[in-house]
Formats: C-alpha cells, structure tokens, sequence
C-alpha cells in the first residue's frame, strides 16, 4: 500500500513527540536517571554605579536601582516551569509546519499545551514571513526565538520531530481506537491519497490514524466547517486517546520499541534524565490534567494575526513561566 507523502505527516508531530515523551522516560526512569531541567536564566543583574558626587546624580542612581529591581521582579521565574517547544519538520517544504509550545507546570500540576499557526505574520531578521520560515531560515534556535519575542516568554527547551516516526509509533502501542468524529471522504489522485472513514468509533492502525488527524475536508467541501480549528480538535482528542492507552499495563513491556523510535524521529536539547524527571511528574499529574488550545487569531492573506489581547490572556493563563503577569508591552506582535 503506498505511503502517505512527508507533507500530510507534518500535524501529527505533537502526538507523536508526547507518546514518546511518555515511553522514553519510563524507560530512563527504570534506570534512576531522574534529573530536573534548568530553567533559562531570566533575572537581570542589577546594575552597579559609582558613588554619586551630587544630588541629582544621587537620585539618578536610585531611580537607575528601582527600575532594574523592578525588571527582576518582573522576570523572576516560578518554581518548576518549563516551556518546550515542539516541532515537527517537513523536509519537503524546508519547514515547520507544527510547532506547538507545551508548558510543563509541574506545581501547578498541569500540562498545556498551544498550537501556533503555520502562517502566523512574524518578523523574521526583519522581513515578514509566515512563522513557519524560521526553521528554514535558522533552525530551531531562530523558530524559538521569533516565538519567544512574540509571545514575550523564553522557551526554554526544543524538541525536532522527523514525522516519519508516526506510523510506526501507533503500530508500536498495538493501534488505536478512536471515536472518528465525522464521515470522512477524500481522494487526492496526484498524491496518491484517499482517505474514506465513517463516523463512530473504530479501530486505527499507524496508516489509518495518520489520515484520520490529517484530514481538512471532503470531496465535496463538506466536513468539519472549519478546516483547520475542526482538524486541530481531533488530533488533540485523538492525542489524549494516545497517551491514555500508551500508559497500560500491556505497553509496559514496549518500553524499549519506543526509546528506539525516539532515537530515530526525535531531536532534543532535553538529556534522557531531564525526559525521565518530566514524565515522572507528567505520569503523577494524569492524563486528564494535560489540555490543549490554539493561539486566537484572524485570516486575512496571506497571514494569521494574532489577537493581541486574547494572546496575552492565554499566556497568563497557561504559558507564563515567571510570578508576574505579563503586559501588553512584553509581547511583540507583528500587525
């Protein structure tokens, strides 16, 4: 049966990465590797000045100290917070047409996880261009950078997905079963692709649940509504699927096939310690508290805009790693 081409594999890059967190670090733990990331530093020093000779170089002075001491109020960091960003590589288009940022709360007890939009306007070594030119430009140094500076955030770790990996990562945990949520009928000649699904719950190899979170619509321009907001709501359910049954008893003994895989799809800054720490803490939390969203934002071509206001909600709200809230000024939006 033919493969599915690179190009309709690039969405599923979060579920794949969270199922192989979740392996892998079963595996490091069994071996005692636990070790907490660092945190990216954040806290400015406090600038040293000279001995005021007058007055007003004296308030000047304290004026100078108060607003650094603000600045380091301002970026002192929580306890346990860490922001992976996650992204899934399409050697074909020279991109990353996933990338997702996964915020690890671990005091707060929480997983979450945002999708940014592929097309999202960003100001790339001063050009604009869709977010997803950053890897191409610069790898996942820039792509992290250019989020961070819209976002007003660090991302503190990366983690590179080769897509590739998908299927053999739902045939690994014995395939899925999963509630397709609509009738699905599309056929694509020149890619040799066909997707055809009823609705209802049903059983999903590693092929068949690969066209199941890549489906947009139908042959006839029926199908979710919403192409892109309907697709990225099944794959998260279909993610939480993954994740629920990747954790049973009867994938324990598959500890080994998924460090495998992930050694082969997967490239990260994360040491194998750092992956056996978070997913001991991920394991404790449950499934039931790692959710998901997309950033809020409006088409109009060639871009997605972000919403400034619903961003900066949602960044204090699940993304920001520091005590403080962020402000409008902490972010940098293109418009």
């Amino acid at each position: 049966m033919p493969r599915i081409p690179r190009r309709f594999i690039y969405s599923a890059g979060r579920i794949l990465l969270i199922v192989l967190f979740l392996g892998v670090s079963l595996f490091a733990g069994s071996r005692c590797l636990f070790r907490a990331p660092e945190q990216t530093p954040a806290t400015p020093t406090v600038p040293q000045q000279p001995p005021a000779e007058e007055e007003s170089d004296a308030q000047a002075e304290a004026e100078a100290l108060a607003a650094a001491e603000a600045l380091r109020r301002h970026t002192e960091r929580k306890e346990n917070f860490y922001t992976i960003l996650i992204s899934g590589a399409d050697d074909q288009n020279g991109g990353c047409d996933t990338n997702i940022l996964l915020a690890v709360n671990v005091d707060g007890g929480y997983i979450h996880g945002v999708s940014i939009p592929r097309d999202t306007k960003s100001i790339i070594r001063g050009e604009k261009q869709k977010i997803n030119a950053a890897y191409n430009i610069g790898g996942m140094e820039l792509m992290s950078e250019v989020i961070s500076d819209q976002l007003g955030i660090p991302v503190d770790y990366t983690v590179l997905v080769d897509l590739q990996g998908f299927e053999d990562l739902v045939n690994a945990i014995g395939g899925v079963t999963f509630n397709v949520p609509i009738d699905m009928d599309y056929d694509d000649p020149l890619q040799d692709l066909s997707i055809h699904f009823t609705a209802g719950t049903q059983y999903l190899n590693g092929e068949d649940a690969l066209k199941v979170v890549r489906f947009r619509h139908n042959n006839d321009g029926t199908g979710y509504g919403s192409e892109d907001i309907g697709r990225m709501e099944t794959q998260q359910k279909f993610l939480k699927t993954v994740a629920k049954q990747t954790l049973t008893v009867n994938n324990l003994g598959k500890i080994d096939e998924f460090v495998k895989i992930f050694q082969t799809y997967v490239d990260t800054d994360l040491t194998l310690g750092n992956l056996a720490w978070l997913g001991k803490e991920a394991i404790s939390m449950g499934v039931e508290n790692i959710s998901f969203s997309t950033l809020s934002s409006n088409w109009k071509s060639p871009y997605i805009y972000l919403d400034p206001d619903e961003t900066l909600a949602l960044v204090n709200q699940y993304l920001n790693p520091f005590v403080e809230d962020r402000v409008p000024e902490d972010l940098n939006i293109p418009e």
